[in-house]
């Protein structure tokens, strides 16, 4: 069968087809030192490596792929709690990429069904829960973003992002080693790193995408670029329309989770709209269903699912791994989406928290969000719904802006949407609680 990194056993051989922000291996070098890793892994029932952004990792984690045996990366930031929980969970036992030897033949591929990573997500309650991806979903997910991204072993991708999540690891890594691309990451994902490195195609998050903007000189630097990719939190539409202002051109949106990989895109080739993250890759399917299960209407807001051959496979330590499937196989994100007529999705943020049920209407936080960074002095903001003895719950809003005050943002957003979209409080902070992926933790607003 194909091997899942197949690009790393061509023939032709790159000098330089992974670069940290220190050294160069190239890819003759790289199935060398993992393959001589791999070696001494046979047998385990599950690894863990220590994910820095470094080459090192990159060796440890394609060693365990080659050695067929599961790899639970760890984030290097991750609290005593977090990493104990990490190490207890999975009974993984950390490897050191160091202590390999040499010249160790290639192992045999593994079955294409095999667990090939485990990825810990937090999710709304109790510690995090370790998603197990397989060696097919993993194919299927970058093949199909290889066509609609018209990824080749021609691009050089370039980013800045942790290794142990799907955006930095699976495509940021396993990306470049299945489709032949040459990888540079670069330590930190700063606005100068990114304008001081050449490449075809450039990975980040908003908060970085921000960043660069605020940073007009290294954002030109950039227009040579043949693609940014924006992911893993939705995008500001200002942030959107000052990277096309600065670049001249548009990124690309795309949507996904660990649980999923990432299965809906703007394409490479086609339109790319503010707001919105595109339509479904090849070999995934979706849907909106209401609170009872029922259909929603194009164009309003529901509740978004997924099938296809991207799903994770479960759960770790849950009954047979059982994946939380319906019986049509559908996969329930926990995300609420609106779905043009056209296909386009527009992700208005998590149910629990983005989808603000007041005075008998649905607000998407996201909206809300999108009309405050219109003001030309707020520079963050975010929205929950908070209880409320007559509405349910009332639209909150947390702003970071500069001289602003609370009844001129109420104002700015009542002009631009409905009446009952408007915020009823406004508080005015010096910074959002966000975590390593840029992502705004709600739940600390709370």
């Amino acid at each position: 069968m194909t091997r899942l990194l197949r690009a790393l056993h061509d023939d032709a051989d790159q000098p330089a087809a992974v670069r940290d922000a220190q050294s160069a291996i190239s890819r003759h070098d790289l199935l060398g030192r993992a393959s001589a890793l791999a070696a001494g892994l046979a047998g385990r029932r599950m690894v863990a490596v220590h994910a820095t952004p470094t080459i090192d990792t990159v060796v440890a984690i394609t060693a365990a792929l080659l050695a067929g045996v599961p790899a639970v990366p760890v984030p290097p930031d991750a609290g005593e709690l977090e990493r104990a929980h990490i190490l207890r969970d999975s009974g993984a036992e950390l490897i050191d990429p160091a202590a390999a030897g040499t010249g160790q033949a290639v192992p045999d591929e593994p079955d294409a069904d095999a667990p090939a990573l485990v990825l810990y997500t937090s999710g709304t309650t109790g510690p995090p829960k370790g998603a197990v991806l397989s060696r097919r979903a993993l194919a299927a997910d970058l093949d199909a973003l290889a066509e609609v991204w018209q990824w080749t072993a021609d691009d050089t991708l370039v980013h800045g992002l942790p290794l142990f999540h799907v955006h930095g690891l699976v495509l940021g890594v396993l990306g470049p080693l299945r489709l032949g691309s040459r990888l540079v990451h670069t330590g930190r994902p700063t606005p100068q790193a990114y304008a001081a490195t050449p490449g075809s195609m450039y990975f980040g998050v908003p908060t970085v995408w921000s960043r660069v903007c605020a940073a007009p000189a290294e954002a030109r630097a950039l227009s040579h670029a043949r693609l940014l990719v924006s992911g893993s939190a939705a995008l500001p539409v200002p942030v959107f329309d000052d990277l096309v202002a600065l670049t001249g051109q548009a990124p690309v949106e795309r949507y996904g989770m660990t649980e999923t990989l990432i299965t809906v895109s703007a394409r490479a080739d086609g339109e790319r709209r503010p707001g919105h993250v595109g339509v479904p890759i090849p070999g995934v399917e979706t849907r909106l269903t209401g609170e009872a299960g029922e259909d929603v209407p194009t164009g309003e807001i529901g509740h978004l699912q997924v099938r296809g051959a991207t799903l994770f496979d479960g759960y770790l330590g849950q009954p047979d791994h059982a994946r939380p499937l319906d019986p049509g196989g559908w996969y329930a994100t926990g995300d609420v989406a609106t779905i043009g007529p056209d296909g386009w999705h527009r992700i208005v943020g998590r149910a629990s928290t983005d989808l603000i049920k007041t005075g008998g209407y649905r607000v998407g936080a996201g909206e809300v969000e999108d009309a405050l960074l219109l003001h030309p002095a707020v520079r963050e903001a975010a929205v929950v719904g908070t209880p409320h003895p007559d509405l349910g719950e009332q639209i909150t809003a947390y702003v970071v802006a500069d001289g602003a005050r609370e009844g001129d943002l109420i104002a700015w957003v009542a002009d631009r949407l409905a009446a009952h979209k408007r915020p009823r409080a406004v508080h005015l902070v010096d910074a959002l609680p966000r975590n390593a992926m840029g992502k705004v933790q709600k739940g600390a607003l709370r």
